[in-house]
């Protein structure tokens, strides 16, 4: 696997990891690839300081993690790289949500109103919905397609 540092033409940085350089060619021009911020496709690769360490000299050699490292959360805005340990407990919390698809919004509204019984949700929402969200003072996060499946 190669990990590329990206960037959207929002301004947001991410990484992506493909085979190989023209994988990631290929599916940035089927526009697979999108940003984990704001969705957008238009997404170019940028210049990397990443070295890559084989795994069993990561597992061998690499110093234990601080106390503090475990607890340090990203800001807001901040990109987290997701190892696949990440993102195996990401899928699983995404498991344990209900799909509620384009109802969204109306049932986040529920939720937040003490409408009906709060719990956890997924689903889709158009850009606008989910700006009116935001000003209601509901949270919510995107969850990038392979966190879901759902190839939207």
């Amino acid at each position: 696997m190669i990990i590329f540092d990206l960037n959207c033409t929002h301004g947001h940085r991410f990484e992506g990891w493909f085979a190989s350089a023209e994988e990631f060619d290929r599916q940035r021009d089927a526009s697979l690839v999108a940003c984990p911020i704001c969705d957008d496709v238009r997404v170019e690769r940028v210049p990397s300081a990443q070295v890559h360490v084989p795994r069993a000299a990561a597992r061998d050699n690499a110093p234990p993690p601080c106390a503090d490292e475990a607890e340090q959360r990203p800001e807001h805005g901040e990109v987290m790289s997701l190892t696949p340990e990440i993102v195996a407990k990401l899928r699983d919390i995404v498991r344990g949500t209900e799909n509620v698809g384009h109802r969204f919004p109306e049932e986040a509204r529920k939720i937040h109103y003490n409408e009906v019984p709060p719990r956890a949700i997924r689903g889709q929402a158009s850009r606008d919905e989910a700006q009116d969200l935001v000003d209601e003072g509901i949270d919510f996060a995107h969850l990038p397609p392979f966190l879901t499946g759902d190839t939207h």
